[in-house]
């Protein structure tokens, strides 16, 4: 699915990248399944929250990488609590 969005990475120290469906939806399936989600209904989620976030960027030029992982976190939540916490805080949990 291509938008034609920018994505500013974080720090904005990187160049900026078009915005990447199959990106998201394999973070929110990789959550998913570290949380011992059967595989199904890490898809059918993976998918449901980029619907949700595609909706949002819809019609924005720029984003924030750190924009779309609140969003993204935000709509994980509804379905997913455990795979949310996993997603929010993937860079402090290792």
């Amino acid at each position: 699915m291509a938008l034609a969005v920018d994505v500013v990475k974080r720090g904005g120290k990187r160049p900026n990248e078009a915005f990447d469906h199959s990106k998201l939806h394999a973070s929110i399936y990789a959550s998913c399944l570290s949380v011992r989600s059967l595989e199904g209904h890490a898809d059918d989620t993976a998918k449901h929250v980029c619907n949700v976030v595609v909706s949002w960027i819809d019609n924005k030029p720029e984003v924030t990488s750190a924009d779309i992982r609140r969003q993204a976190a935000k709509a994980l939540e509804t379905l997913h609590p455990d795979a949310a916490y996993l997603y929010k805080h993937h860079k402090q949990i290792m």
